[in-house]
């Protein structure tokens, strides 16, 4: 089964490890529809003002919330939808733009504070999906793959920063992350963006490893390589603890 690691205590020390990387599936998808629980659905359905969400059947909250939503404009329920979600992040002049920008645009690849892309991403696609098409698709990209240290050198769990310089010389020159970050990726100073580049990263204890990120960030056809090595710094573990 798939999980979040727990990365190690590490000694401060820096090293540089060898990996073979190996691409086992990519997918393009339109919508991550685990990142939306059926508590989410009661509760969107209620700010859509239906009756009596809680009663109804989990397996028909989706279909009831698109019926719901389907009543009010769209600029109007995207309000509604982005004030449940980012609520505490947006103020309502932010709200108000983006519910009127999101029908002409994908907001969600182009918002410049990059911690909201994903969930705005979320956003927008259960908007598609219950307006049939009115609001632009987006899209994301799930990429599984193994990473396996070479050698017999003790691999601690990987950081999301750590695996997009590994993925670095597997990607097409032509790729926005690797254009935009050629210094980070080429691991040149510090990378914060890396946290909200990967959206979801899970690993299990065979290095096999599954990355969400935006379908504008890393396009399934920009990774143009199955298998190839490279090396990251990592920081050395302290054995004792």
């Amino acid at each position: 089964m798939l999980k979040t690691g727990k990365l190690p205590k590490t000694t401060g020390k820096k090293f540089k490890m060898k990996y073979n990387i190996k691409i086992e599936e990519v997918h393009t998808v339109d919508e991550i529809q685990e990142f939306w629980t059926n508590e989410d659905y009661v509760q969107l359905l209620e700010k859509f003002d239906y009756p009596d969400a809680k009663d109804s059947k989990n397996e028909n909250l989706r279909e009831l919330l698109f019926m719901a939503i389907t009543d009010f404009e769209p600029s109007e329920a995207a309000k509604v939808v982005l004030r449940y979600k980012l609520g505490e992040q947006l103020s309502e002049g932010q709200v108000e733009q983006i519910s009127n920008d999101m029908l002409i645009d994908t907001v969600c690849e182009e918002y410049p504070e990059m911690e909201l892309q994903s969930v705005l991403f979320h956003i927008n696609q259960l908007l598609f999906k219950a307006y049939n098409g009115k609001f632009p698709s987006s899209s994301a990209t799930i990429i599984e793959c193994s990473m396996n240290p070479s050698g017999e050198e003790h691999a601690p769990g990987l950081t999301k920063e750590m695996v997009l310089r590994l993925l670095n010389d597997g990607l097409s020159d032509r790729n926005i992350v690797k254009r935009l970050f050629e210094d980070q990726m080429n691991g040149n100073g510090a990378f914060p963006e890396a946290e909200n580049i990967i959206w979801d990263l899970q690993h299990s204890k065979d290095n096999h490893y599954k990355i969400t990120t935006s379908g504008n960030l890393i396009k399934k056809e920009e990774i143009i390589s199955s298998a190839w090595e490279s090396e990251v710094e990592e920081m050395m573990v302290d054995s004792d603890k």
